[in-house]
């Protein structure tokens, strides 16, 4: 049981088989003196839940596992180290480039994958209760990718989420307890939302990748550049709002849609991500906090707070 607790904390994905074999030798302990540690049954059975958590949360069945799995198939291709310049910026409208210098990037190794962790706040609508959660994203910039796995809570009740968007397919998946499926939402729709979520995080954490060919800048006046993504066949477009200091202070976009509460219908509606209080991640410097909203009928709500903790570039594959 000692070694089930250290476990915890330096195997946290495997602790669950040594708490099974803690289990498996008290209660082999209790029978063979029934009469007096017979009790010790009630202290096992106690401990057997944790550990069937333990499996079903950091299990070969596990969203964790799964993101574990496709993170290092992501970052198993190797790239050349290329440098952004300012000639890559040439192209660019004026606020777009000022922003990427102003993030730190020129003169930076061009990015192809990046790794965040952050925490927050979010609900499912504008009355529902806020619940805290914590998160950890692996995205890829070519070919686009985008995992995500967030641990959440409501009443103390644990729910997980996998968003995973790899080659042409999306999907967003929600358990309970990591047992009871709460949302399972794939399809065209999800497609085209995740596609626009991929082109929101580049701008967002990873401000050189707006120098990437997949970008089409359509239109710019003064602060509000219009731009066009194109990826797994899905194009969307959205506009990327910057203030007089060049910081970019907000993203919008159409071409998202609002899932339900069981992720099976979609409603398009505009979709906001608004970020403030920029501050330094290593050598670049990004928004540490966001939002972000939905255009309804009733009005703008948010259903999402967020505070980023940290941001890492061209990560090494994790390996086996």
């Amino acid at each position: 049981m000692v070694a089930t607790a250290v476990s915890l904390f330096v195997w946290p994905t495997k602790w669950w088989m040594v708490g099974a074999a803690a289990v498996a030798l008290s209660q082999l302990a209790v029978m063979t003196s029934w009469h007096d540690a017979r009790f010790g049954t009630v202290a096992n059975a106690i401990a057997l839940v944790g550990v069937a958590y333990g499996f079903l949360n950091s299990g070969p069945y596990s969203f964790k596992t799964a993101y574990g799995l496709d993170v290092q198939q992501a970052l198993s291709k190797s790239h050349p180290r290329q440098i952004l310049t300012e000639a890559d910026l040439a192209f660019l409208p004026a606020p777009v480039a000022r922003y990427i210098r102003l993030s730190g990037a020129v003169g930076q190794p061009r990015v192809y994958n990046f790794r965040a962790t952050f925490r927050g706040d979010i609900r499912s609508g504008p009355q529902a209760r806020w619940m805290p959660f914590t998160g950890e994203q692996h995205s890829t910039i070519a070919p686009a990718s985008r995992l995500f796995l967030m641990g959440a809570s409501m009443f103390a009740v644990p729910i997980e989420a996998f968003h995973r968007y790899v080659g042409t397919a999306a999907t967003m998946k929600v358990k309970v307890l990591s047992l009871v499926p709460m949302v399972d939402a794939a399809g065209p729709a999800m497609n085209r939302g995740e596609t626009v979520t991929m082109f929101n995080d580049m701008c967002i954490f990873a401000p050189g990748a707006l120098a990437d060919p997949s970008i089409e800048w359509l239109h710019s006046d003064g602060n509000t550049v219009r731009a066009a993504f194109r990826n797994a066949g899905n194009t969307i477009q959205a506009d990327l709002i910057f203030n007089d200091a060049g910081e970019l202070i907000n993203f919008v976009s159409d071409d998202r849609a609002a899932g339900s509460a069981d992720g099976k219908s979609f409603v398009k509606s505009r979709w906001w991500t608004p970020v403030s209080d920029y501050r330094s991640f290593g050598d670049h410097r990004l928004a540490s906090r966001g939002e972000a909203q939905w255009d309804k009928p009733s009005g703008r709500f948010t259903y999402l707070r967020l505070t980023i903790d940290r941001v890492d570039y061209n990560v090494a594959s994790p390996g086996p």
